[in-house]
């Protein structure tokens, strides 16, 4: 078994720390907002009171923050992981960031004697709770390898997708196919409510046949309840599309319901909905056709 350092305990980062420890790693976790440590403590864990305090002594350093400049500052930034980690260390990037900067900051850490794997997950709160994320990782395979043990206490689907920076790139991909899948169910909830239909039942006959997802399982009933407490957030969101146009836009790729469903999400969150869960694209469909906004 391993110790741990997990910075980062968010609605994703504390239960993926705490699975760690119920797997028998030695976890020391560290979050800005020290309050977030609770469940880590409680599972057995230790909270550490600075990114130093947290990576001094691990074998393993796990990072799940929100956006690049947050992992560039983690990593990087004075006093961070680089400064203070032992030589050697395996360093796993759990967030989901731009690409080219998971290829920057993995050069750097290279050049300063560590080993580093990105490795965005899928899957949401419900997903880190349950230990069922799907894990797309980048990197040597020697440190795929090494990390795996880790990878398996917090993943079901874990699978190695080439150099770094590749699993950010599937992210991204992951990211697009799910925006549009949130927001094309948002349509057909709110078509199937304006004629009248049991929506509930038109949703269990929706996901037996091919129009059937796991977005389908898991956002549906919170769009047919107006209850948008966040597993996902759209601001989250809506920064992992801005990466998707970016890195499309870098290969000349067109994505043109990629496009739509970015501005979507924009609009989401230039009306408000940014702190909501992602199913809240409900929101944006239902001020589009003259339906007030629950």
């Amino acid at each position: 078994m391993s110790t741990i350092a997990f910075i980062g305990l968010g609605i994703m980062g504390s239960p993926m720390a705490v699975n760690l420890v119920k797997a028998g790693h030695a976890v020391i976790g560290f979050n800005r907002s020290p309050q977030r440590s609770a469940a880590l403590v409680d599972a057995g864990g230790t909270a550490a009171g600075s990114i130093a305090d947290a990576v001094k002594d691990a074998d393993v350093i796990a990072v799940m923050v929100p956006d690049s400049p947050d992992v560039r500052d983690v990593l990087a930034g004075n006093d961070g992981v680089f400064d203070n980690a032992r030589p050697g260390a395996l360093i796993i990037d759990f967030s989901s960031i731009r690409p080219d900067v998971t290829a920057e900051l993995a050069s750097e850490a290279m050049e300063r004697g560590f080993r580093i794997i990105d490795a965005p997950v899928s899957g949401g709160e419900v997903g880190a709770i349950d230990a069922a994320l799907s894990i797309m990782v980048g990197g040597a395979e020697d440190d795929f390898l090494a990390a795996k043990p880790v990878l398996d206490a917090v993943g079901r689907t874990v699978v190695h997708v080439g150099p770094n920076g590749s699993g950010q790139t599937v992210k991204a991909a992951n990211q697009l196919i799910v925006a549009g899948n949130i927001e094309l169910l948002a349509e057909a909830i709110v078509f199937l409510e304006a004629y009248g239909v049991d929506t509930a039942a038109a949703v269990k006959v929706l996901g037996g046949g091919l129009a059937g997802s796991a977005v389908l399982n898991q956002k549906a009933q919170k769009m047919l309840d107006r209850e948008f407490e966040p597993g996902f957030r759209i601001d989250l969101h809506h920064k992992d599309l801005g990466i998707v146009t970016a890195a499309a836009r870098e290969v000349g790729v067109i994505s043109p319901l990629g496009a739509v469903v970015a501005q979507l999400m924009a609009s989401a969150r230039a009306n408000g909905d940014g702190g909501l869960d992602h199913s809240g694209l409900l929101r944006g469909v239902e001020r589009l056709s003259g339906r007030t906004a629950l």
